[in-house]
């Protein structure tokens, strides 16, 4: 079989975080909470963003695209996960499987990017406010997220094909709730340095760009803020970065943890305890992190609510 470009494997098996009933039982309710929080708060941001006239500004049309990228990020796993619980079910075609990891390498992608582009809007307001309106236009905020897509499901598609051309022989077990593309490298009987190559190098420039881009802004952010004479006038200005730099010190430190180390380096369960706070954890906290501390969308969020409650 090594060499081939046929698999004799139609479905893999995905063990999923626990083998005991009890265990999965609880888990079950806790990916089925967390799902649901997740939907409903990101759907809560894209609507309040959407119908406070006040929020139509670059900002919160980035936090919007990020709300629902994160509620399809969710949605590529979780479904499948309580979907398999309910039916006693441990099976993933071998294109159910490609997809599904196509469409998690794109999204994590446009979290990437956006993140990035999160983080330049807020090195343009802060350190130049006055030009913030003639630089960051409608156009050129469409123009930076359509490139993304484009970027991201580019990157996933040649993942995807690298990953299609491998042999699986006996051996279909995958020790993890979705498919990642660690586990299923580790599965192939073909040779899977193209593919460990292509992450470690086209991939990590993926990442680690816009990750140079956010520590360049938010570098050129504290020393504008640190001339600030008046304390007030510095806390008010972190203050408006410190949600954005949460998720990204979430994101990023579970990413590095998963993906950026060689395959002996990796164990199943260090690997499944980190994808599961990017995959699941992340985009149910985002809503939260980024509402907080935020008056004007805590504002729009709040009459949602209070309309709602009046219909009722």
């Amino acid at each position: 079989m090594r060499g081939s470009n046929q698999s004799s494997v139609s479905e893999f098996l995905l063990l999923g975080l626990s083998r005991q009933p009890q265990q999965q039982q609880l888990l079950f309710l806790l990916f089925l909470i967390m799902y649901l929080a997740t939907v409903l708060g990101n759907l809560l941001i894209i609507l309040a963003i959407s119908t406070d006239s006040r929020l139509h500004t670059p900002m919160y049309f980035f936090l919007s695209n990020l709300s629902f990228v994160d509620v399809c990020f969710s949605s590529t796993t979780v479904p499948k996960v309580l979907a398999n619980h309910i039916l006693g079910s441990q099976t993933i075609s071998f294109s159910g499987c490609l997809m599904q990891m196509y469409f998690l390498f794109e999204l994590t992608d446009m979290d990437n990017f956006l993140l990035a582009v999160m983080a330049y809007d807020r090195y343009v307001a802060i350190c130049h406010p006055l030009h913030y309106t003639t630089k960051m236009t409608h156009q050129l905020c469409v123009l930076m997220v359509v490139g993304s897509w484009v970027v991201a499901s580019l990157n996933a598609l040649l993942h995807t094909l690298l990953m299609a051309r491998l042999s699986f022989c006996s051996d279909n077990t995958i020790p993890h709730f979705f498919c990642d593309v660690t586990p299923l490298l580790k599965l192939s009987c073909s040779d899977t340095h193209l593919n460990e190559l292509m992450i470690l190098t086209e991939g990590a420039v993926i990442m680690v760009t816009p990750f140079v881009c956010i520590l360049v802004s938010y570098t050129r952010i504290t020393s504008a803020v640190l001339r600030v004479s008046s304390p007030r006038g510095r806390w008010k200005a972190f203050s408006t970065c410190s949600s954005h730099l949460a998720v990204v010190g979430l994101f990023y430190g579970t990413i590095i943890a998963v993906y950026f180390n060689p395959l002996s380096a990796h164990s199943s369960e260090k690997d499944m305890a980190a994808t599961v706070l990017y995959t699941v954890v992340t985009p149910m906290l985002n809503p939260f992190i980024y509402s907080l501390r935020n008056r004007d969308l805590k504002g729009a969020l709040s009459k949602i609510v209070h309309k709602k409650m009046l219909s009722f």
